[in-house]
């Protein structure tokens, strides 16, 4: 267990972790695509896990109808949400599953980015220990819900830089072709009127990680 831990050590190692002019460039629509993969990685206690994110949805701050800063609104929970780029919003949906959010743009313009599904790479033993699950299938990380049980992640780590520390995200430089990207509307977002059909989600396609309904190639 050691050497693999090494071997992913030294893998990591040779990433390029994303920074901060990554996260703070003007459209959250761009970022949330270009989020499609690159890797999520956690370290928490020197525990390593890691999975390339193939789901992403944007919020496109107060315009935006399906945004929780949506008409400029401001509350204790979604502040954080008017940090500067590469910052976490981690918030507790349904009292139950806790979603990994990616505050981008710059100070005061509330943009951010929900992970919604990834396909796993390392640390895949302690994910399944972490959703109580006995084996590897796809719903391991399929779901924004998943993705913060297997990675680790709760409304704890909210508002932490994105830059360093225990949670980041990185690229080894792997490349998608625009053929093998779709965009389609949200998910759970009927009440947002005309803002729900916005083609703001974006998937890899064929992957089996992606949550919800697949689009036809």
């Amino acid at each position: 267990m050691e050497g693999k831990i090494e071997n992913s050590a030294n893998e990591i190692g040779k990433w390029d972790i994303l920074q901060a002019d990554f996260y703070r460039q003007k459209s959250v629509v761009s970022i949330a695509k270009n989020l499609l993969g690159k890797i999520l990685v956690t370290t928490f206690d020197g525990k390593l896990t890691a999975g390339r994110i193939v789901e992403t949805e944007a919020y496109n701050g107060e315009v935006d109808k399906a945004s929780h800063a949506w008409n400029g609104r401001r509350t204790n929970r979604t502040e954080i949400m008017y940090a500067m780029g590469g910052t976490s919003y981690v918030y507790l949906c349904y009292g139950i599953h806790h979603l990994f959010n990616v505050v981008t743009n710059e100070e005061d313009i509330p943009h951010a980015i929900l992970i919604r599904a990834l396909d796993p790479m390392i640390g895949i033993d302690l994910m399944l220990k972490r959703t109580g699950k006995k084996k590897l299938d796809y719903t391991l990380t399929r779901g924004p819900g998943n993705v913060s049980k297997a990675m680790g992640i709760y409304t704890c780590h909210s508002g932490i830089s994105l830059l360093e520390g225990d949670i980041f995200i990185a690229d080894d430089h792997f490349k998608l072709r625009s053929s093998e990207i779709a965009a389609t509307p949200r998910i759970g977002v009927d009440y947002a009127g005309d803002d729900a059909m916005l083609p703001y989600r974006f998937i890899i396609k064929n992957n089996n990680f992606v949550s919800g309904k697949k689009p036809k190639s």
